[in-house]
């Protein structure tokens, strides 16, 4: 592992940053407004958006699983964020010569093929992304969710224009997500530091190789402990994709006179609140050091049960608007502290695996399972009472999360975690 570094002067960091930067750019300029697009421009019911999200979910956790086995071979080389970059690369003239047609001729064809597309450049890029980004903060000396925070900033820089976009022309999205998917692909396929090819290298040797074997990968399909943890996962982070993605858009923009207006304010909202979330993401290891992995994960859960539930709750723009910017704290208590319990609990050489699995192929299967019946539920019931059905699983799932979780000190097959008192007894003590 490298030496820490001032973050501007670390090669591995800038390169790291801007890559996930633009990514989320590429990503956040359509996907903020994706359902929006399925319920207006392709007049899709909720039942229906509810059936696209699902097999989306469906493709995703499939290739997701593949592409944390692959990398976890691969170790830090780039061909599957490579891969990535140019499917980002070409998702405007994709979606507007293949699967917008489709998807008004031929519903479940067109649903099928975007699963494939947008879930290998996209949902399942965002994971791998995310698990290249940490492996290479450990190997090169940078804070993890400082990293990050970049992406967050960046999918905020496009969720501010987004609606405004999205009121001239919905395909306008799709196309700057293509721009800024060119500039990732330059970034990763001809910016690697000295650092880096130094990396390789050693890896590349017999006499040096860490990487897993492909029998250790899949092993961890048979780890007890962690599919205690994708259940927790299932019924809590899946809602970020199920209530935040298919229902709070159109909920959110029907509050106001107009639906254009109700985009313009909901782009806007959405900005504010990854502004927030980035910000959030350099706090969040502070809190880790406070109060512990395990707590900082608990506590992820209880703001989504409140923000869900508020939701419900109030219908006032101004009031939801307030409720909505909770998300801002939810997301970095859900990624960084999922991260660093994998690390603590399992081996670190199997983090890409890993996160998949047990972080985000467990809200896939989750997402697969609960999308279709809650947006039927949204089209029978409504608004308030589908989400109260959300905010209740989550808060029995955080119950739940509270016994199945293990402490910080318990079964470390990892990286240790202290907290800043535990360091500070321990400090004392050795004096």
């Amino acid at each position: 592992m490298t030496k820490k570094m001032s973050a501007w002067r670390n090669p591995s960091y800038l390169e790291s940053s801007t890559g996930i930067f633009l990514f989320f750019c590429s990503w956040g300029i359509w996907w903020s407004f994706y359902q929006r697009w399925l319920a207006t421009d392709l007049h899709l019911t909720n039942t229906q958006v509810g059936t696209v999200y699902s097999i989306n979910s469906l493709g995703t956790l499939i290739i997701m699983f593949a592409y944390g086995v692959i990398q976890d071979e691969l170790g830090i080389k780039r061909r599957l964020t490579i891969f990535i970059s140019a499917i980002a690369a070409l998702v405007g003239p994709f979606v507007q010569f293949i699967y917008a047609p489709l998807m008004r001729s031929n519903l479940m064809l067109g649903t099928i093929i975007g699963s494939i597309v947008l879930s290998a450049g996209f949902m399942s890029g965002c994971s791998l992304l995310e698990a290249v980004t940490e492996r290479y903060s450990r190997k090169f000396g940078f804070e993890y969710g400082q990293s990050r925070a970049w992406g967050s900033f960046g999918y905020a820089i496009v969720a501010l224009v987004a609606g405004f976009v999205f009121n001239i022309n919905p395909l306008i999205n799709f196309w700057l997500g293509s721009a800024f998917g060119l500039g990732m692909l330059m970034v990763y396929a001809f910016w690697v530091p000295a650092e880096q090819k130094e990396e390789i290298k050693k890896e590349a040797d017999p006499n040096e190789r860490t990487n897993p074997s492909l029998k250790e990968m899949i092993s961890v399909l048979g780890m007890p402990t962690l599919w205690l943890l994708i259940v927790f996962m299932m019924f809590t982070n899946t809602f970020y994709t199920v209530f935040d993605q298919q229902m709070f858009p159109t909920y959110y923009a029907n509050l106001f006179s107009t639906p254009e207006i109700g985009n313009s304010v909901y782009g806007t909202l959405n900005g504010i609140q990854v502004f927030l979330e980035s910000a959030m993401m350099g706090v969040v290891p502070i809190i880790m050091r406070k109060i512990g992995v395990r707590n900082a994960l608990l506590l992820g859960a209880t703001v989504m049960f409140l923000r869900i539930g508020l939701c419900g709750f109030f219908h006032d723009p101004i009031m939801v608007s307030v409720v909505k910017l909770f998300h801002s704290i939810e997301v970095p208590l859900f990624s960084l502290p999922a991260f660093r319990y994998f690390t603590l609990h399992f081996n670190p050489k199997l983090s890409a695996t890993l996160y998949m699995v047990g972080f985000q192929i467990a809200s896939q299967v989750g997402q697969v399972l609960l999308s279709t019946p809650l947006g039927a539920l949204h089209d029978t019931a409504g608004d308030r009472t589908t989400f109260y059905t959300i905010s209740a699983v989550v808060f029995v799932a955080l119950i739940y999360g509270m016994f199945v979780l293990k402490k910080d000190n318990q079964q470390v097959d990892g990286d240790p975690f202290f907290t800043d008192k535990q360091l500070a007894a321990k400090q004392q003590a050795a004096a």
